[in-house]
């Protein structure tokens, strides 16, 4: 059976011969990982414009015309400094970026004939808010968004309009799914009231499904933080799968309630459990994690792409990635595994 075929029966929870995997390489060697992506090509002649800014800070552009800064010897990311949306004004005059251009994804046709067995993501630029929030700064789109909600239903609208002509040319290329990042929540609670997301937000994602769904194709929504409330509205609305990085903050049991109707892409906890190099804990909770969440489809198992920043040994996610396959191998002869990978 076919990477492709495994997580086609995973997200429809059609007993899938085991769980799906989207493992990076480790010491040398070649891990599961049944998914392979897309994402726009960046703008001809585009230059970010990197540069010092003298107290130990980075400036950059980004092309929907913000100025980001990050500290140099701290972060990989940062924050807009300089926005490009102060006023309804600048909004009326306002240009995004061309990602409805579809030369930016011309290698595309490439990635799906060089990968014919596995599942395709195409990557967008979130749902909305993902992108909106930076374009007048965080700070003032959430003081809009109680102020001037009028104004940023307009910059979400906007932005959704982008969205929704990436996902048409991923459904052309021939994509079997898209991915987004959006990170919603604290450490404690959603970044809005669950009142403001519904009001505000939630159309905004019953769009973009009612999109993808249309051209046959899954939406996969990462986020980050505590964003529990919105779960149940999310599932009801057909999200087809959550990636979480801190399953914890949920609590597995919590996430259990919806299983039946949704699937979970992730990794071993990065805050709470991986850091502890604990390797029993560690298996422990991949098992509980394919007990709750995968005998019937329903979960990806994946690992965390920066090992430095949560100050984990690669070693440690491979406990387990081992853990994954001991017990989320249901059917051996259907699974697509080499012997050597049991």
């Amino acid at each position: 059976m076919t990477s492709y075929e495994i997580i086609r029966r995973v997200l429809e929870h059609d007993h899938p011969p085991r769980i799906g995997f989207t493992y990076s390489n480790f010491d040398g060697k070649t891990r599961l990982r049944d998914t392979v992506g897309l994402g726009p090509a960046p703008k001809p002649g585009f230059d970010e414009n990197r540069r010092e800014d003298g107290i130990g800070g980075e400036l950059w552009e980004d092309e929907w015309g913000c100025t980001w800064r990050r500290l140099i010897d701290w972060t990989k990311g940062g924050e807009v400094v300089e926005p490009a949306i102060t006023c309804r004004e600048d909004l009326e005059t306002y240009e995004p970026p061309d990602y409805d251009n579809p030369a930016r994804y011309e290698r595309g046709p490439e990635i799906r004939e060089t990968y014919p067995d596995h599942y395709m993501l195409g990557t967008i630029t979130g749902c909305c808010f993902n992108r909106a929030r930076y374009l007048p700064t965080f700070g003032t789109y959430l003081e809009w968004c109680a102020g001037d909600p009028e104004l940023v239903r307009d910059i979400n609208q906007m932005v959704s309009d982008v969205v929704m002509a990436q996902v048409d040319i991923y459904a052309d290329i021939g994509c079997d799914g898209v991915f987004f990042c959006e990170d919603w929540g604290t450490q404690d609670r959603l970044l809005v009231s669950p009142a403001m997301w519904d009001r505000m937000f939630k159309w905004t994602f019953e769009r973009l499904l009612d999109r993808a769904h249309g051209h046959g194709m899954t939406v996969w929504m990462h986020s980050c933080g505590c964003m529990t409330d919105i779960i149940p509205p999310l599932v009801q609305l057909g999200m087809d799968l959550f990636q979480f990085d801190q399953p914890e903050v949920h609590g597995i049991d919590t996430l259990a309630e919806f299983a039946d109707r949704t699937t979970f892409w992730l990794p071993v906890d990065i805050q709470k459990i991986l850091p502890t190099g604990d390797e029993e804990l560690i298996r422990a909770k991949a098992r509980e994690m394919v007990a709750k969440l995968g005998q019937n489809g329903g979960f990806i198992a994946k690992d965390y792409g920066d090992n430095a920043s949560i100050g984990v040994d690669p070693l440690w996610q491979h406990w387990g990635y081992e853990e994954f396959k001991q017990v989320g191998v249901f059917d051996p002869a259907e699974a697509d595994l080499d012997a050597e990978e049991l």
